[in-house]
Parts: C-alpha cells; structure tokens; sequence
C-alpha cells in the first residue's frame, strides 16, 4: 500500500501541474488574451484555501482523494469564472462601459454560478457524510470540493467583477 501511495504521489507531481497549465492554455485560446485568462486562473488558489480548511475542520489529512478533490473543485471553479467573464466581455461587444458590464453581468450570473455551486455541493455531500465501503477515500475528495466552494463562490461573485474593472478598461480593445 506504501508503494502504491508513492506511485500516486509521484504521479500527481507530474499530473497536478500539467493540468493546471493545460486549464491556462485553454482559457487563453479561448478568450485570445491574457487578462480574462488571468483573471479566470485566480479563481484557482482562491478556492484552495476553502479545501485545506475544510480538511482541518473535518480533521482529515492530505491524501491521493483530497489531491483529487483539489482537481475537481479547480474545474468547477474555472467553470464559474469563464460563465462571469464570458459574460461581460458579452456585455462590452454590445456596447456598455466597464462599470455596466460588470454591474449588470455581476447581476445577471448571480443566479447561475450560486446554481452551479449549490448542485456540486449538494452532490458531494453524501459522499462527506459516507461511512460505508469506500468512505476514506470518498470522504477527502468530497469535502475539498465543499469547502473549496464557499472560497470559490465568493470570489467569483464578489472579487472577480472588482478585478475585471480594475484590469479592463473602457478605452481597451473588448476582446474575442
């Protein structure tokens, strides 16, 4: 067993940092800037903190599921941040100022990133609360996730527009 979590953990070196440069080379071909691309990205160390926390709450150590759960909630943080900054560049190309873009945008995603969020927590918490066959290694993922989230979730709901408004400005070229 000793080996196999050597294995893992060697191959999550390699794995976890692809991944994560994959996430950013995606996010800049899709928006062909670097700007929305970054601004995206943030969400990534920002709802890292939610998972460790939530690991200590629950008194849980780093394991080869939590490294899991950190890759998961990272996706579902991305999602949330291209669903807001897609948006307002939307907004841009119809003609709005930055300070309406981010005012309406912020506004009108409210619902579907709270949605989103909401649905992957509510998903995972049967899987935090298991304690049947499976439940260590379910357990750590799950909570990640969870508690990853919450930092997610406000970041991509509150410091995410503030940021959009503070690097775009009205003068710039909107992009996409």
């Amino acid at each position: 067993q000793f080996e196999n979590l050597q294995r893992a953990s060697s191959r999550l070196v390699i794995v976890v940092p692809v991944a994560l440069f994959l996430i950013f080379v995606l996010l800049y071909t899709t928006f062909n800037a670097a700007i929305p691309a970054m601004l995206i990205y943030i969400n990534i160390p920002i709802a890292a903190p939610g998972g460790i926390v939530a690991l200590f709450l629950r008194g849980m150590p780093f394991s080869i599921s939590a490294a899991v759960g950190f890759i998961a909630l990272f996706g579902v943080a991305v999602l949330n941040g291209v669903v807001m900054v897609s948006y307002f560049i939307e907004l841009r190309k119809q003609g709005l100022s930055v300070e309406q873009a981010v005012r309406q945008g912020a506004e009108l995603r409210l619902r579907p990133i709270l949605m989103t969020a909401l649905v992957a927590g509510l998903g995972f918490i049967p899987m935090a609360i298991s304690t049947g066959a499976g439940a260590e290694v379910q357990q750590p993922l799950a909570t990640v996730v969870i508690g990853g989230l919450v930092t997610s979730t406000a970041l991509t709901l509150l410091v995410l527009p503030a940021l959009y408004r503070r690097f775009q400005r009205d003068s710039a070229e909107v992009e996409l």
